[in-house]
């Protein structure tokens, strides 16, 4: 099912300052401020399938948050699936957002690092199912990780704080259940 609509119901935004949008089944996110901005929804899901289409601009910094919480501070924490335009191409790694940092950085799976491509259309597939998480980007697999504690949490769409950001997804699809 797609499940985002232009007036952001089951949705909110948590974080930084960012202006989030949607429009001709198009989700786009730009310029947070005061730290990294999130879409968050207020389902928390545990086994489930996402697939999306992503684009993001040169310099930009985002992420699909999976099995999220928040943290105590009201911050977001959990595990977040790497866009990444930069010249490390870490799109599709996995990192434990406001908690311990690169999970599985890509830094060693030259494939998946060269599978995304900066300023256009990626396909994004994200598998969570009892405690492991695995990603593809355009059909290449980045991640196969078995160690999750969380097991269920929000979805959040990320835009990465410092202004420079500009992300869209279109195509959200998401198959499982709403504890």
């Amino acid at each position: 099912m797609s499940w985002i609509g232009p007036d952001f119901s089951g949705w909110e935004i948590a974080g930084g300052k960012a202006d989030f949008q949607f429009s001709q089944g198009i989700l786009t996110g730009e310029g947070a401020s005061g730290g990294n901005a999130f879409l968050v929804s207020k389902k928390a899901f545990g086994d489930f399938e996402l697939t999306c289409q992503v684009r993001i601009q040169p310099e930009g910094n985002s992420g699909i948050q999976i099995r999220s919480h928040y943290r105590g501070d009201g911050k977001v924490a959990g595990y977040q699936v790497e866009i990444d335009s930069s010249e490390r191409a870490w799109s599709g790694g996995l990192y434990d957002e406001g908690r311990t940092g690169w999970i599985a950085s890509l830094e060693e799976n030259e494939e998946a690092r060269e599978s995304f491509k900066v300023g256009e259309w990626n396909r994004y597939r994200i598998r969570c199912e009892g405690n492991q998480i695995r990603t593809w980007v355009n059909g290449v697999s980045c991640v196969n990780w078995n160690q999750a504690k969380d097991i269920s949490g929000f979805i959040a769409f990320q835009v990465h704080g410092g202004g420079k950001t500009k992300v869209a997804w279109k195509d959200i699809e998401m198959q499982g259940i709403a504890k």
